[in-house]
């Protein structure tokens, strides 16, 4: 059996990256090692053809899914669906999909942003739900075609797909004004990401626009992961805290886990106080009672990053644009 490129790569004390260019004639690394390497590889073995495998697909595009401080879960059905639009629209045009996870602080951190630049990529998709502007630019440093998914940037000069957050969280939050005709509360996230900072102006724009004080709104920080707002929202019952008779969440982990709460305390969800989330990940609904959320057509989504990704490599000279999928409400139980 021959020599693979990573074996390879060990052998000579190069990256797995360079030995990747050198074995299918990119740019980015000098003429004397790219023949060091091709006579290694003649040497040891390697099976050529697998670079005559990969000619006959239009080039591979990198998923890069760039975790900070946790309000990613990459295992929850949101990004499971976000990530088979991806590769279902990456076939659909012949491209192969890679998948590959950025941790901030990790170890070798600018090795592996490396790896990323020279390992031939066609074009880069950025999970960007927890990134700041610093976090971005080495990315658009590359010189490879970039969208960012999930957020957006004023002052980014990137193409950018993402959920219209302040729409879907106007259109929760009037719902159970309307149905209520209560000031609502706003079951916030801890974290600071730009989607929650969106959602957080549909919240208000709703409250505004149906005549309340924003001020007068009760609002809870709570983690965004299900056992994090449970924790948070146990503490805040037992304080005695004053709760809202209804309440707009930033996202449905936050929901669940404040349900979980509320439900252990004797406080009957729709019937004492009603809840609806955002995002439409009803696989993780642990009660009987449905939870009401906003619908985000994920696997939409992902499809038209990858559209929007593989329209700028054929035509690099398009300017940059900015997509926003519109959202729904799904009524469900946890609203009377």
């Amino acid at each position: 059996m021959g020599i693979t490129a990573k074996e390879l790569a060990e052998k000579l004390d190069l990256s797995a990256a360079a030995v990747s260019m050198a074995l299918n004639n990119k740019k980015g690394v000098s003429t004397k090692t790219r023949q060091r390497v091709i006579d290694a590889a003649e040497k040891y073995g390697y099976d050529f053809t697998r670079i005559s495998e990969k000619s006959e697909t239009s080039g591979t595009i990198c998923l890069v899914i760039y975790k900070k401080h946790g309000a990613v879960v990459v295992d929850t059905p949101f990004f499971s669906l976000l990530s088979e639009g991806i590769s279902e629209g990456c076939n659909r045009f012949g491209y192969k999909l890679n998948i590959f996870y950025l941790y901030e602080g990790e170890e070798k951190f600018d090795r592996r942003l490396e790896d990323i630049k020279y390992s031939g990529y066609s074009g880069i998709i950025l999970l960007g739900t927890e990134m700041l502007v610093s976090d971005i630019k080495p990315f658009l440093n590359m010189d490879i075609p970039i969208v960012l998914l999930d957020t957006y940037f004023e002052n980014i000069h990137c193409n950018s797909v993402l959920i219209n957050n302040v729409q879907g969280a106007y259109l929760a939050t009037s719902y159970i004004i309307k149905r209520l005709r209560s000031q609502p509360g706003y079951l916030k996230s801890a974290y600071s990401i730009s989607n929650f900072e969106e959602r957080a102006n549909g919240f208000y724009n709703a409250v505004r626009t149906a005549g309340m004080s924003a001020s007068r709104c009760i609002v809870h920080k709570l983690t965004p992961s299900v056992e994090g707002a449970y924790l948070d929202m146990k503490q805040i019952i037992a304080s005695g805290e004053e709760l809202a008779k209804c309440y707009f969440a930033d996202n449905d982990l936050i929901a669940f886990g404040a349900i979980k709460a509320m439900t252990e305390n004797n406080i009957r969800v729709s019937e004492d106080i009603s809840v609806v989330g955002f995002d439409n990940i009803s696989e993780y609904n642990m009660f009987d009672s449905k939870l009401t959320t906003i619908n985000v057509p994920k696997k939409y989504m992902g499809s038209m990053a990858a559209e929007r990704l593989i329209s700028i490599i054929k035509n690099p000279s398009q300017p940059p644009i900015k997509i926003e999928i519109m959202t729904s409400l799904i009524k469900r139980d946890t609203v009377i």
